[in-house]
């Protein structure tokens, strides 16, 4: 029997909860035409105590709330109502709480007394205040420091189950099985059937915001599309993450944690589509037991991108095969933007712990097989490192950012499972010590380190905060424009 733990509740909670309570009993007095005095004499209790029971400031006892839901000629469930009756005691809630919080507090504003002449709009502009407040001091925390710390911690979650989401591969599973889909690759066909299900259209436009992939009108049941789609790439790609998030209920991310943890959601649940892991496993068992495991076959049989392939590999390595891995995304100028390990590879981090961002080494497989000029086969390649050897396959994709590698790598012990543990390609790296790759050999820094200045070409995004917004780096007002443009009138 599965067991749900009950959440403590904070003192803040109980307060909201009493002022809610008190705000009731205000508004039930209120419309019955009785006052505080009246209420009092009822419930033989002093006027002031009551008082103190309406603004919040006092819990009264289940006795006491019996006796003052009679006088109110009403239900203790009445009284006790968690819900609050109209905006304007909505407001005072929200108010009392947010002047007990750290924002009127950093800004040394003492808690006052909300009154019956305080006018209604003047609670909604000290609350709107707040509010905005609040979201400028949020976008002065989206920092890159900010992200690279939620990133990190979202890699240790990863590695934590091995790159594996039992929930996500449930739910991947619900949603063939709700489309009929066989097994096997998923075609484009089902892609459209799993939008149906979900009631969706699909609309492929030519003015899609450049900010975006795909834009959802949740309202019209409209899932809009680059036509660019169609005439290059894979469509089905996109069109599966745009639906994932409502596979998932995903809610307008509060947090720059929460929209990466969304994004690696998208992007698993729509692996675990591409490639689903009741076909996939036995396909890898039977590789494995053949000594023959490829990415490329893996690839290949289910008619997607080699990223895709690799991707999904780290997902079922090590639950279904117990092989650790390493994955890594590596731009053409050397910079590591994507990366994943179990096996305890020395991946370069910064002081954070994060990896994106870092300059891979110039011996590891992603940077070496930029000079392969074969871009046909996969480029295979053993690397001695000061943690011990690792084996590699790597091949090059292009993209609108330029050429990346892709690799997928596994420890020497682990290699007798794949195809092309016979390379001799062999590289030795040092990269935990400078002198690796970080530093140039003393003799060319001797000839040029005083006769050289390079003009530095600095990342755009290295002195700015990250975007703002919900959704960071879009247009929301250009979203906003192109749905009312297209919804159906």
């Amino acid at each position: 029997m599965t067991t749900i733990d009950t959440p403590a509740v904070s003192d803040e909670e109980l307060e909201v909860d009493a002022l809610t309570m008190g705000r009731r009993i205000r508004q039930l007095r209120t419309e019955r035409g009785i006052t505080l005095d009246e209420l009092a004499a009822a419930v033989e209790r002093a006027p002031s105590q009551l008082s103190m029971i309406e603004n919040g400031k006092r819990e009264p006892k289940l006795t006491l709330l019996r006796a003052i839901a009679r006088a109110l000629d009403t239900t203790i469930d009445a009284v006790m109502e968690s819900g609050p009756l109209d905006e304007r005691s909505a407001l005072e809630i929200s108010l009392e709480r947010a002047m007990k919080g750290s924002t009127f507090q950093s800004l040394g504003i003492e808690p006052f007394r909300i009154g019956k002449s305080i006018p209604t709009d003047i609670l909604k502009t000290v609350l709107a205040l707040q509010g905005e407040i609040e979201r400028l001091q949020d976008e002065r925390a989206a920092t890159p420091e900010e992200a690279r710390r939620a990133n990190v911690a979202l890699r240790r979650l990863m590695r934590s189950q091995n790159n594996y989401f039992p929930e996500l591969e449930a739910q991947a599973r619900e949603i063939l099985d709700a489309v009929n889909h066989p097994g096997g690759p998923l075609t484009q066909r089902t892609a459209s059937d799993i939008a149906a299900h979900l009631g969706f259209t699909l609309h492929y436009v030519s003015d899609l915001p450049q900010t975006t992939r795909s834009v959802a009108d949740i309202k019209n049941g409209r899932l809009y599309l680059s036509s660019a789609l169609t005439a290059k790439g894979d469509p089905r790609t996109a069109v599966l993450q745009a639906l994932s998030s409502r596979i998932l209920g995903h809610e307008e991310p509060a947090s720059y944690a929460s929209f990466l943890r969304q994004r690696v959601e998208t992007n698993y649940l729509t692996g675990a589509l591409l490639i689903p892991e009741a076909h996939a496993v036995p396909f890898l068992q039977d590789a494995k037991a053949r000594r023959a495991i490829s990415i490329e076959d893996l690839r290949d049989a289910y008619s997607v991108s080699y990223e895709t392939a690799a991707h999904r590999f780290t997902n079922l390595a090590t639950r279904h095969l117990d092989i650790r891995v390493h994955f890594l995304k590596v731009h053409e100028s050397g910079t590591i933007t994507k990366a994943y390990e179990n096996d305890d590879v020395n991946f370069p981090t910064d002081t954070l712990g994060s990896i994106e961002g870092q300059m891979c080494c110039r011996k590891w497989t992603s940077r070496v097989v930029f000079d392969e000029p074969d871009r046909f086969n996969p480029y295979y390649q053993y690397t001695d490192t000061g943690n011990g050897t690792y084996w590699c396959t790597a091949r090059v994709e292009s993209s609108t950012d330029g050429e990346h590698s892709v690799s997928v790598g596994v420890r020497f012990d682990d290699t007798r499972w794949f195809i092309g543990r016979e390379t001799t390609n062999r590289g030795v790296s040092r990269h935990a010590v400078e002198v690796c790759c970080r530093r140039a050999p003393a003799q060319l820094e001797e000839a040029w380190r005083k006769h050289s200045w390079p003009n530095v070409r600095t990342p755009r995004t290295l002195l700015a905060t990250l975007p703002t917004g919900a959704f960071p780096g879009v247009d929301t007002t250009d979203v906003y424009e192109f749905l009312e443009a297209h919804a159906p009138r």
